[in-house]
């Protein structure tokens, strides 16, 4: 077996530093992936642990995922954040790439002005109150659209859709003008197709914001049976809610006798990881393009 005598020999210092950069790495993965470990473990634990490490369940029981089951409150929040998330996902993308497609346009008359108002609004926000009045005014409380119409879009994510755009040659354009396309249609059949791995990072981090959003909901919805899960989640965590106490007491003295009642640790961790489980299943399908769009959308100028 011949050796390979052009391998390059690592001196004692790239040795010692990928040994340190490996170290170092496997420290910062065990720091980030333990808290979320350690919640799936007290979820998954017959009693509540107590203090310091806990990397496996001492006794496997699933009475805290049983109590969340029977409840009805999580499972009407879990479908009014699908509902959340789909629906206010897809009027985001729908409009952040509209509203981008002109801006890529360096001959569009008033550009720059466009660019500065929308840029404005990235660093300067109408605020809370004004933006509750608005809501208020509109008639939007206790509606779905209370929680979908006032962030459909951002300006950075248009900024990020425009530069994308400005990196797909203007050939393609030009030979579909030639043909007799319109503009909506190019952007429609050509620009579109050409985009997907930038309108997937953006869609990555709007589906993402609508998931985890509670505090626009404790806003504007007064209705129990029209709020989301994560302020469902709040209630249970954080306000020590009576309805949610007393929903849970009640469903916990359903489980069969004998068993351990699980605790509001245990409750609190198995919320937690019903409402991230959705989000953990769909980003791996979004993951690969997500760094393809957001390096060509943040670079390309």
């Amino acid at each position: 077996m011949v050796k390979n005598k052009n391998k390059i020999k690592k001196s004692k210092g790239e040795i010692t530093f990928n040994c340190i950069n490996v170290i170092v790495m496997a420290l910062i993965l065990v720091i980030t992936f333990y808290p979320f470990w350690y919640i799936v473990v007290i979820s998954l634990s017959k009693t509540a642990a107590g203090g310091g490490f806990a990397l496996w369940p001492e006794e496997l029981s699933l009475n805290a995922y049983k109590v969340l089951l029977d409840y009805d409150a999580v499972w009407t929040g879990y479908v009014n954040t699908i509902v959340r998330c789909l629906l206010g996902t897809s009027i985001s993308v729908v409009f952040t790439a509209m509203t981008a497609y002109p801006l890529s346009k360096r001959d569009l008359p008033f550009q720059n002005l466009f660019t500065n108002f929308i840029l404005f609004t990235m660093l300067f926000s109408g605020g809370l109150i004004p933006t509750y009045l608005l809501v208020k005014n509109l008639n939007l409380f206790n509606s779905v659209w209370a929680l979908v119409l006032p962030s459909m879009l951002g300006a950075y994510n248009i900024f990020i859709v425009r530069n994308f755009y400005r990196s797909i040659p203007a050939s393609l354009e030009e030979a579909a003008i030639m043909d007799g396309a319109n503009w909506f249609y190019i952007w429609y059949k050509i620009i579109i197709p050409l985009s997907k791995p930038i309108l997937a990072t953006i869609t990555l981090w709007i589906l993402v914001g609508h998931w985890n959003s509670w505090y626009d909901a404790m806003l504007y919805i007064q209705d129990n049976d029209k709020t989301v899960v994560q302020a469902i989640l709040r209630k249970i965590t954080l306000e020590n809610n009576p309805s949610s106490v007393s929903a849970i007491n009640t469903l916990m003295a359903k489980i069969q006798a004998g068993s351990v009642m699980p605790s509001s640790k245990m409750l609190e961790a198995a919320i937690t990881v019903v409402t991230i489980l959705p989000m953990l299943i769909a980003y791996p399908f979004l993951q690969r393009y997500f760094v393809k769009g957001i390096m060509v959308g943040s670079v390309k100028g």
